[in-house]
């Protein structure tokens, strides 16, 4: 009986994981909402052995001019179901000078 609930239980998570669309939404959410910045876009997704893992781009820092905004890329660790399981910031840098600049 235990063996039957286990495979129902393992059958309802799997109905509730989500498409890496939706993980690339939920994270960008999560993002802003923990962070209060406005994201610019999502910079990547992945699957990993326990969900999703977003990237994230975010402005730090509003400036005039706007090419000298500072920008944040963040990393968003979802579970299956879209739950957070942690974030952090892995770059900060000058808008135009993301890549070596």
């Amino acid at each position: 009986m235990t063996s039957a609930r286990t495979r129902d239980d393992r059958e309802r998570y799997h109905e509730d994981e989500i498409s890496a669309a939706e993980a690339a939404r939920e994270g960008q959410r999560q993002v802003v909402a923990l962070t209060g910045r406005d994201a610019l876009g999502i910079t990547s997704i992945q699957p990993t052995d326990d969900g999703w893992l977003v990237g994230v781009e975010v402005v730090e820092d509003h400036r005039i001019p706007a090419s000298t905004d500072l920008l944040g890329l963040y990393e968003v660790e979802l579970d299956m179901t879209g739950s957070l399981l942690g974030y952090r910031r892995t770059r900060r840098y000058q808008r135009g000078k993301g890549d070596g600049g």
